[in-house]
């Protein structure tokens, strides 16, 4: 019997874990946010379209 993968993707767990909203909700998440900006990073959080 195989070993079940750990990886079953969904998009919207993804965005509702790791998404901007979900980023802006606490102090941290939007320190992260910030510095991904002042980083230049091309997307700053994970979206649906991503």
């Amino acid at each position: 019997m195989a070993t079940k993968r750990t990886y079953q993707p969904s998009k919207t767990r993804r965005v509702k874990t790791h998404g901007f909203r979900a980023k802006m909700e606490t102090r941290g998440g939007r320190a992260v946010l910030n510095a991904r900006r002042a980083k230049g990073r091309k997307r700053v959080a994970v979206t649906a379209v991503n």
